[in-house]
């Protein structure tokens, strides 16, 4: 572990720091050391433990990982948590975990939080990226340095095998828990880890030093293009939108790198979340021809294209919307509106005679009072009471569409009603709108 241990004695003197310790071999490793350079470096040392409750073990290992920090004077902080609200349930335990971390090292003002991230761990990383698709730096897994508002996190086991930090664990007989969780299939890092690491491994025995490298390489390059994409972001980015026209002339890469800003500064630290697939998207809407396009991103967030600017939003902030209609549109609630030649009849089909309406045709949400000319009804008749009889939530009603002229006739609420102005297949028309 000297690699680790000249890590830390390069990095930390006189100060406060944080280590995340879940009590497995890797972090109980990480603690030791830090543990055993404490009076060389002047150290003041901070256990951060989460208790997910997940497992019946979950207790005794946060009695083990307790009592070690008692026997060595080390602080002992703990999380515990109850409840889980995301349906993703990784996603939403590591935004607890890092918001917990954080508060611990404001807490005792440290420069540093230490986590037992190590070589095998980079390597599924990459891989998992490169699967599922990512960015230049996603392809690089995690560096040995991140820097986070006021502190940086800190790998000081990204050179070591899974199988070193357990050697050396039993060695020194540190304690350490065994996560049963992690032999289980059904997660893909797991699978990963079983089958994919012990292949690689057997074509060469030190693979974790090539994807180690191939990481620094990859940070390398980022950094430059980043650099690049930073001295011209200014220049088409206001208020936090980027300009359609500007982003069109630059070149391929360096625009790719400012779309991804884009998403870091609303995104952040869940920058995970997204793939290479959001980001094609992004760009194809920026060479489209439509002026209003909206994509649905994770965590409930929006990528909104209004005529010359793109930007990211949330759902929430989406509620009053208006766009002009011009043969395709993706809606806040996820659905599309398109021109279509359909021959349907359902209420997710309107056909309309140009004659009949002003064009151009709006979308928008609902408004206070709204009424529409039910087809095949003499009068007309409230939209929140057709919500009503529909049993539409009240959350689903504020997003719903809304398809207007330009007199601000009501011409066909999609999905659930269409007005008077709806033509029969048998009947003339020469506007198909279908609502998919």
């Amino acid at each position: 572990m000297n690699d680790a241990l000249d890590i830390l004695k390069d990095n930390l003197y006189d100060e406060s720091v944080v280590v995340a310790t879940s009590g497995g071999p890797d972090s109980m490793a990480l603690l030791y050391l830090v543990n055993s350079l404490k009076e060389k470096l002047k150290l003041d040392i901070v256990c951060a433990h989460v208790n997910h409750k997940l497992r019946k073990e979950s207790d005794d290992e946060q009695v083990m990982v307790k009592s070690f920090c008692e026997e060595n004077g080390i602080s002992f902080e703990i999380l515990t948590i109850d409840s889980y609200n995301d349906d993703n349930f990784h996603n939403d335990a590591r935004i607890k975990r890092y918001d917990f971390f954080e508060k611990c090292v404001k807490k005792c003002q440290a420069k540093h939080l230490l986590t037992a991230h190590h070589g095998d761990d980079l390597m599924e990383t990459i891989l998992m990226r490169i699967v599922r698709g990512s960015s230049l730096k996603g392809y690089a897994g995690f560096a040995l340095k991140s820097s986070r508002d006021g502190y940086t996190i800190l790998r000081p086991l990204i050179n070591y095998t899974k199988g070193e930090i357990l050697s050396f664990v039993l060695d020194n007989n540190i304690p350490y828990a065994v996560d049963k969780s992690n032999e289980k299939d059904v997660y893909t890092r797991n699978r990963f880890r079983k089958y994919v690491l012990p292949v690689l491994k057997k074509e060469d025995e030190m693979v974790h030093d090539k994807f180690y490298k191939l990481s620094k390489t990859l940070y390398m390059y980022d950094e430059y293009v980043s650099k690049e994409a930073s001295k011209v972001f200014d220049s088409i980015c206001n208020s936090g939108k980027l300009d359609v026209l500007k982003l069109r002339k630059l070149d391929e890469l360096l625009r790719i790198k400012i779309i991804e800003k884009l998403l870091e500064n609303s995104y952040q630290d869940d920058l995970m979340l997204l793939t290479d697939r959001h980001i094609t998207m992004i760009n194809e809407i920026i060479f489209s021809d439509r002026p209003n396009q909206m994509i649905n991103l994770p965590n409930k967030k929006l990528c909104v294209k209004e005529y010359n600017h793109i930007y990211i939003t949330d759902e929430k902030d989406i509620l009053d919307y208006e766009y002009e209609f011009d043969e395709f549109i993706t809606l806040p609630n996820g659905k599309t509106i398109k021109v279509s030649d359909t021959t349907g009849k359902s209420n997710n089909v309107c056909r309309l005679s140009s004659k009949d309406i002003k064009l151009p045709l709006y979308i928008r949400n609902r408004k206070k009072g709204d009424r529409i000319d039910v087809k095949g009804l003499d009068g007309s008749k409230k939209v929140k009471d057709i919500f009503i009889d529909k049993k539409i939530s009240s959350s689903e009603r504020d997003m719903w569409p809304i398809v207007v002229d330009s007199d601000g006739n009501i011409v066909w609420i999609p999905g659930i009603k269409k007005s008077k102005f709806d033509k029969q297949i048998s009947e003339n028309c020469d506007i198909i709108l279908e609502y998919i």
